[in-house]
């Protein structure tokens, strides 16, 4: 792979990222249904990758255990996600998640007990001022509000991932990783969600096929292939335009269209991707992502 279709990979890849608040609001299905048909079909995809390994159960099982233990962060991220999706819309949903950044810096100061910079400390100050401009009104009891609220749950939770993966995911390979992770999620899910099975309608099981292939399986695949051809700094610049990817399907598809203020508080929290991506030392891994 060359540097150009690199870097075409890396945008294919950050755009089926950004489609999953879009495939989320198409399917009428509950938010866990979503969620573990999401699962299903990932690890339907995932298995013969990482089966190509003539190691592919090689991981411990405490390392099983601990990775199990990520997919269920990752899979609680998924729901309040689509919770989120389901009560205010795309745009809210996406923008909420966007304050991702802030939590994982604190978290990673708090947990691996690393000192937290100046400029660290001014990714928090911007996503919480973005928060303050994206949400309406501090009324729990509107939908727009309550659904931030769930994003911002979703944000705190991918965090959790990110740390998590941190720890648990060296030495593993990334296929391996996301496969245990979503079988973790797919067997938590699948009791619960048994019953509803039945009633999802043909498109709606297509939607959600399209969110485990597209959004997991193959945006996974294409960021852990750029990254052979492309630096980790690099990679983020550009996987910090999922949430404008989403918005942008939201507006021309459901006419979705953010307010000033909503545009303002995005605009801060694409900044504080940025911010946090260039101050990282620890440099984004495939695993880490939805």
């Amino acid at each position: 792979m060359r540097h150009r279709s690199a870097l075409l990979a890396l945008h294919l890849g950050a755009l089926c990222f950004g489609l999953s608040g879009i495939f989320g609001k198409l399917a009428l299905a509950a938010p866990l249904v979503i969620v573990c048909g999401r699962a299903l079909f990932a690890v339907a995809a995932l298995l013969p990758f990482a089966r190509t390994d003539g190691n592919w159960l090689r991981p411990s099982w405490r390392r099983r255990l601990a990775l199990a233990g990520a997919g269920l962060l990752l899979g609680g991220h998924w729901w309040s996600f689509f919770v989120a999706v389901k009560v205010s819309g795309v745009a809210v949903a996406t923008l909420g998640f966007a304050s991702f950044p802030a939590f994982t810096v604190l978290l990673e100061g708090l947990l691996f007990r690393e000192r937290v910079r100046a400029a660290e400390w001014g990714v928090v100050a911007l996503v919480s001022l973005g928060l303050v401009l994206v949400s309406p009104s501090l009324d729990l009891g509107s939908q727009a509000t309550l659904g931030l609220a769930w994003a911002v749950l979703s944000g705190l939770l991918f965090a959790l991932v990110s740390v998590s993966n941190r720890a648990t995911t060296p030495g593993v390979k990334p296929a391996q990783a996301a496969l245990w992770q979503n079988l973790a999620i797919l067997a938590c899910t699948l009791p619960l969600a048994w019953s509803q099975l039945p009633a999802v309608r043909a498109l709606d099981w297509l939607w959600i096929a399209l969110l485990g292939l597209l959004c997991t399986a193959l945006a996974h695949s294409l960021f852990v292939a750029s990254l052979r051809v492309l630096n980790a700094r690099s990679a983020s610049v550009v996987f910090a335009l999922e949430p404008v990817y989403g918005i942008g399907f939201a507006w021309w598809l459901f006419d979705e269209r953010p307010g000033l203020r909503m545009l303002a508080g995005g605009a801060l929290f694409l900044l504080a991707t940025l911010l946090s991506a260039r101050l990282s030392r620890h440099a984004p891994r495939a695993d880490d992502l939805e």
